[in-house]
């Protein structure tokens, strides 16, 4: 298919673009439509390269479109909590799945107190909303044998009973339920493409062969329209990126254990991702890749923590960082009220790792934060809280410098964005404003048309 699109702004010039064969063919002032053109009008509005998230759960993200939300904003005190479950269907298997969950709401929940907050005989699962713990009613720990079970993660009273909270046991969980079907993509697809994202990059760990070959069908038939990276797929797979690593806060690895699992990556040449959100993880791993040596493409996770005395040694060592500022709107006020003062400034740092010359991405680690990435962007710029407050004015990012976070490609996060050329893939994002209205509002509403491989996926994320 061939589109012409005519009178669009592109790198701040108005002219004409075409597309044919899923690339950029031709960009000019008054290009002549062919028989063969499907003619679109941008009426002066941006064309940009397409978004790339950098970092996102596409399984979990899609459950939790089907999933009850238990947590804020939503849902902020027992009784929402408890309408929320009563309100809630149950899968095919008869379970009830929440998320977002966070103690603010209830407390820490167990069975117990899940017992006495939704009193109904159906099996309930919630997850909390940092994706670490799973916590069950009693009927739910009842039909997987909770009590009789075996696992690091399962917590038990002092009396060795199971309390019905699970930490860091997706898999074991998973394994107890009858093997579902993983979750269609086809609505969180369309949803990404309304937002302008024509790229992704799964960092879910160590992917089954049978969730590969599910992304892969839906990359195929198109119900995933996205171009897809894997940070958890094995080395042989088309998809791959980094090879993803957890550093939980919970149980640090040794430093021998994780010199090795570095030096197995690297050994194959392929780089790191890893997981860090507190200052210990980080040290150990700055520590790991000074003995080891770094590769080109390795890259820290989130980076929640990040003391001033360790900037230097990122930059040294090569490291990129894919980073999401959306946590502070969606929760900065519990970390202003959690984390230490002295630890305030060292919180989701962005600015100054951009003036440290540190590669910087942005994107949404979804279902655990906002998928949106223009809210992403906004909270970039403002570091504001739900209540107002401002997380460190000094890390802000300026507008033109958070959309270029969303704009790097996929297989380098935080380089210089590809400029719209004759010859480049014809993934773009067509914006219903100039780039200077884009640039003073960063808002979803603003994507107008998205195009991947040369074909349209969607007009507005009002799905």
């Amino acid at each position: 298919m061939n589109v012409l699109i005519r009178d669009a702004e592109v790198d701040g010039a108005r002219c004409d673009v075409r597309l044919s064969n899923s690339r950029v063919a031709e960009i000019g002032a008054g290009l002549r439509p062919t028989s063969e053109d499907e003619v679109i009008e941008a009426a002066g509005g941006a064309l940009i390269p397409g978004l790339t998230d950098h970092h996102i759960h596409l399984f979990a993200a899609s459950a939790d479109l089907a999933s009850t939300t238990c947590g804020p904003p939503r849902v902020r005190t027992p009784a929402q909590l408890a309408e929320a479950l009563r309100r809630a269907k149950p899968d095919g298997d008869g379970w009830l799945r929440g998320v977002r969950y966070h103690e603010s709401v209830a407390g820490p929940l167990d069975a117990a107190r899940l017992d006495a907050i939704h009193a109904a005989d159906v099996p309930l699962r919630i997850q909390h909303r940092s994706g670490a713990l799973w916590m069950l009613n009693s009927r739910a720990a009842t039909t997987i044998g909770l009590d009789q079970a075996e696992h690091p993660g399962i917590e038990r009273d002092n009396t060795g009973r199971a309390t019905g909270r699970l930490w860091r046991a997706d898999d074991w969980l998973r394994s107890r339920l009858r093997p579902p079907d993983p979750p269609p993509l086809r609505d969180l697809g369309r949803q990404l493409a309304g937002y302008g994202i024509t790229s992704v990059t799964d960092a879910t760990p160590d992917l089954t062969p049978r969730a590969i070959e599910a992304i892969a069908s839906a990359t195929a038939n198109g119900d995933l329209p996205q171009h897809v990276r894997l940070l958890g797929a094995p080395l042989s797979h088309p998809f791959a990126g980094p090879w993803k690593l957890v550093l939980a806060d919970s149980a640090l690895p040794t430093f021998d254990e994780l010199a090795d699992a570095v030096s197995a990556a690297h050994r194959v040449g392929r780089p790191v991702a890893v997981h860090t959100v507190t200052r210990e993880s980080l040290v150990l791993l700055l520590a790991v890749l000074a003995e080891t040596g770094s590769l080109p493409g390795d890259r820290l996770e989130h980076a929640a923590l990040v003391p001033t005395e360790l900037i230097a040694t990122i930059r040294q060592l090569g490291l990129r960082v894919v980073t999401q500022p959306g946590f502070i709107a969606d929760r900065g006020d519990d970390y202003l009220r959690e984390i230490p003062a002295t630890d305030h400034p060292d919180l989701y740092r962005c600015a100054s790792l951009c003036s440290a010359d540190i590669p910087l991405a942005l994107s949404s680690d979804a279902p655990y934060g906002p998928l949106d990435p223009w809210a992403v962007m906004s909270a970039a710029t403002t570091r504001r809280t739900r209540s107002g407050k401002v997380a460190n004015r000094r890390e802000r990012l300026s507008p033109r410098q958070a959309l270029s976070a969303y704009l790097s490609p996929a297989e380098t996060p935080g380089s210089a964005v590809q400029r719209i050329r004759p010859g480049v893939p014809a993934d773009l994002v067509l914006l219903h404003a100039s780039m200077h209205e884009v640039l003073r509002c960063l808002d979803a509403d603003l994507v107008r048309l998205t195009i991947i491989g040369g074909r349209h996926q969607s007009e507005s994320v009002a799905l």
